[in-house]
């Protein structure tokens, strides 16, 4: 007996080794994380998923489900109000993200080659990427006042007689949301420009130099190109990020005048947590997710083959 317990005892300090140990600790230090995904992700998409496919009034419970097949989808295809916030998505995204990039790109070389302080310009233009957006919001909705706004004041010292009505025009409102969206992430785009300058040898340029570059040539013929993979970045995270802005119109329009600056993500939190059809909201956010895959997948080939 005693011999069999020995090599019991034997067998337990063979198995729990210390590689072993370390590596039951490591997936503990993972598990909140696993949980985390499997049911704010996983298990999230799938209900979701399932709940395109019914009608659900949220304060119904779980009881108010109800099969209905296609018909959410159906729906969508003839709803004027997606369709309306669908075509201001894409216009906010095709103006924000090449608009903040290519500014971006031009304030990421000219601080890199022509400026002094260049720490401080960076903190100072990174500031409003981190600054919260009710905070941002707060004061250009004071800047874009129709009448005792600094824009408008500047605008009819220049000579117009009737500068834009901003957030309160159906015409301005979603320009206004742009231009602010632009001035938001336009110093994160500077920075991650700036880390890709780095990255390029001096000595490309010294060449280039030889050579008798420009500084125009040498901009589009060496910066530009080099910096591919940076731009394939930002875009792919520029137009993720463009689909999903919700803060800044919830603050300072909730999707009005007259739905001129509804966009996909506040229709749907419109539709799921206004109306409590959770069903149509999930069927909206379907269609959502595959818009961005697809031009996910459209831009990942672009940029396989160009650069």
């Amino acid at each position: 007996m005693v011999s069999t317990k020995t090599d019991v005892e034997k067998g337990r300090k063979v198995f729990w080794t210390n590689s072993r140990r370390e590596s039951l600790v490591g997936f503990l230090f993972v598990v909140p994380e696993i949980a985390g995904i499997l049911l704010f992700g996983v298990f999230s998409l799938f209900f979701s998923l399932y709940l395109s496919f019914t009608e659900w009034n949220l304060v119904g419970g779980l009881d108010a489900i109800h099969w209905i097949g296609l018909d959410n989808y159906k729906a969508i295809l003839s709803d004027a109000k997606f369709l309306k916030a669908l075509k201001n998505n894409l216009l906010y995204s095709v103006i924000l993200v090449p608009v903040s990039m290519l500014l971006g790109l031009i304030l990421a070389a000219v601080i890199n080659s022509r400026v002094y302080l260049k720490e401080l310009f960076k903190v100072v233009f990174f500031i409003p990427y981190i600054a919260t957006t009710v905070a941002v919001a707060t004061v250009f909705s004071i800047l874009f006042h129709p009448t005792q706004g600094a824009i408008n004041n500047i605008l009819m010292t220049l000579g117009m007689s009737e500068p834009p009505g901003w957030l309160g025009s159906t015409n301005y409102a979603l320009w206004a949301i742009i231009i602010i969206a632009v001035w938001q992430v336009l110093g994160y785009n500077m920075i991650i420009y700036m880390a890709g300058l780095t990255n390029i040898p001096d000595e490309l340029y010294e060449a280039a130099d030889i050579d008798g570059a420009g500084t125009l040539q040498k901009f589009f013929k060496i910066t530009v190109p080099l910096l591919g993979p940076t731009t394939f970045f930002l875009s792919i995270t520029g137009i993720v990020s463009s689909f999903k802005v919700f803060d800044l119109i919830a603050f300072l329009t909730s999707g009005g005048p007259n739905n001129s600056t509804n966009v996909l993500v506040y229709y749907l939190y419109e539709e799921g947590f206004q109306n409590f059809r959770m069903g149509y909201a999930s069927a909206l956010s379907m269609v959502l997710f595959m818009i961005i895959a697809i031009i996910s997948i459209i831009t990942s080939r672009m940029q396989k083959n160009e650069f």
